[in-house]
């Protein structure tokens, strides 16, 4: 069967469903939904009972582009600085430095067994060397894992930043093995300009969109979700375009919006959450649609050496020495080394050698997938039952709260002050969102005239409104009238 502009959309459909009824049955028997959904594309490809007939590498590559943009951005959106900055220096190491040690000591480890030259080695070294942040981020929060101390955030910041890092030197090492006479020296500017680049215009992105969400004066809610979108896509582009790291920008981007009041704020992280699973679920469909069953079986006895080699030794090798010379216990080191996840970035990043006509190209590619599959099996099935035996896990009374359940809390407080504006307040014409409101306080009701209004980051204050605001505590209402430059009313 092939795919048809008639048919696509009924059998996309239908794998959708088959999927989601996959996935809901995954947790009885403890295994990762995402290798369901692979699953799924595998047993509807040619070669399964589907025989739905899709070779298309350059159409796959897309699809995972894109994928990747909404998953780094939603990843981005839900992490949390105040979490985050403790523990920032350990994953920016884990993301580089630990990515660059995984890929070539794994390259040298291929290069030695078998007869792939050193480029080749280190090729497929750099397209396996990062965690996959979709399948870290699906398996901690389907196993709802409470880990102690600030392993989460570490491993959310490590999987969600170091794709940059595997895609740089996938680049690098998929021109040297085509291009064979450039030496690897010449690749050391286009690997600092990627990574600065990308970092930088992240930024600046982030804090140029921040400023649009909240000044332009849209006339549906909805709209907001698409101008989010229509951000994220530009700072990849155009980063790509000027020669920076465009999945870098997007994760950095979509941080400093996650971190900053925006109008819909919670419509924004709640869609993007669902266009994640949603990215999630197509991408994993379709490399399993790409997959040829038939060519993987003979290079699973090496690819059990390379997968035994890159979580017994690169992995645990690149955790410690990039946590050298931080004060983390041992067996929280061997715990982020279990969680050295592969899933769809390595075999989305595979495709890149096949588009360039490398000679070894479909070998790797089968091998990565093998890879990816044997990493989201052995360890994303047993990763709770490691995070016991190392003692890890917190009790179910105490796990953390997500930050749901904190807007929940933060909206129920104890105290309701009445607030007038007066004519000649600074603040008037200004939309509610460029206020900065404590977060410990909630304006809940505005009375204007005889109208009570219930309102949102773009409801501009107009004088003589009284504002009903709900709050903690006395310091949280003072806050209020600072931020409302008006004094305090008795």
């Amino acid at each position: 069967m092939s795919l048809t502009s008639e048919n696509i959309l009924l059998v996309g459909s239908i794998l959708l469903f088959v999927s989601l009824l996959a996935g809901k049955t995954s947790s009885k028997f403890g295994i990762p939904v995402l290798i369901l959904f692979m699953a799924v594309g595998m047993l509807a490809g040619s070669e399964g009972i589907g025989g739905i007939y899709f070779d298309s590498p350059q159409i796959t590559q897309f699809i995972g582009i894109v994928a990747l943009n909404f998953i780094l951005f939603s990843g981005g959106l839900d992490t949390s600085w105040d979490s985050v900055k403790p523990v920032l220096w350990q994953g920016v190491l884990l993301s580089t430095l630990g990515v660059l040690i995984t890929a070539v000591s794994l390259g040298l480890f291929v290069w030695a067994v078998t007869d792939f030259s050193i480029y080749e080695g280190l090729l497929l070294g750099s397209i396996v060397s990062s965690t996959d942040s979709a399948t870290v981020f699906s398996i901690l929060r389907s196993k709802k894992l409470a880990l102690k101390g600030n392993l989460r955030p570490v491993l959310e910041l490590e999987s969600g930043s170091n794709d940059p890092m595997a895609y740089v030197l996938t680049i690098v090492f998929t021109g040297l093995v085509v291009n064979q006479h450039s030496g690897i020296v010449t690749a050391i500017p286009v690997f600092f300009q990627q990574l600065v680049l990308g970092a930088a215009l992240g930024f600046v992105f982030g804090k140029t969109g921040k400023i649009i969400i909240n000044g332009i004066k849209l006339d549906y809610e909805g709209l907001y979700i698409v101008l989010v979108i229509a951000i994220m896509m530009f700072s990849f582009a155009a980063t790509d375009f000027v020669g920076g790291n465009g999945f870098l920008a997007v994760y950095i981007c979509a941080i400093y919006l996650g971190n900053h009041d925006l109008i819909h704020k919670k419509k924004i992280l709640k869609s993007f959450d669902s266009f994640a699973w949603l990215m999630q679920i197509v991408l994993f469909l379709t490399l399993g649609l790409l997959v040829y069953p038939s060519e993987v079986i003979p290079v699973i006895g090496l690819g059990l050496i390379i997968s035994a080699f890159l979580i017994v030794v690169a992995r645990p090798a690149s955790v410690f020495l990039s946590l050298l010379f931080f004060k983390v216990k041992n067996r929280s080191r061997w715990l982020i080394s279990w969680v050295g996840l592969r899933g769809a970035v390595p075999i989305v990043f595979a495709t890149y050698p096949l588009l360039a006509g490398a000679e070894k190209a479909h070998m790797i590619f089968n091998i990565v997938f093998f890879i990816s599959l044997t990493s989201v099996i052995i360890q994303g099935t047993t990763l709770p039952l490691v995070a016991k035996w190392l003692h890890l896990t917190l009790p179910v009374k105490a796990k953390q709260r997500t930050q749901t359940d904190m807007e929940l809390s933060d909206s129920i407080k104890s105290l309701l002050t009445e607030i007038i504006v007066p004519p000649n307040c600074k603040i008037i014409g200004k939309p509610l969102v460029e206020l900065s409101l404590p977060k410990t306080a909630l304006i809940s009701i505005i009375q204007r005239n005889d109208k009570y209004i219930t309102p949102n980051g773009s409801t501009m204050l107009e004088p003589n409104d009284k504002l009903f605001v709900i709050s903690e505590n006395k310091e949280a209402i003072q806050k209020v009238f600072d931020c409302l430059e008006i004094n305090e009313q008795v």
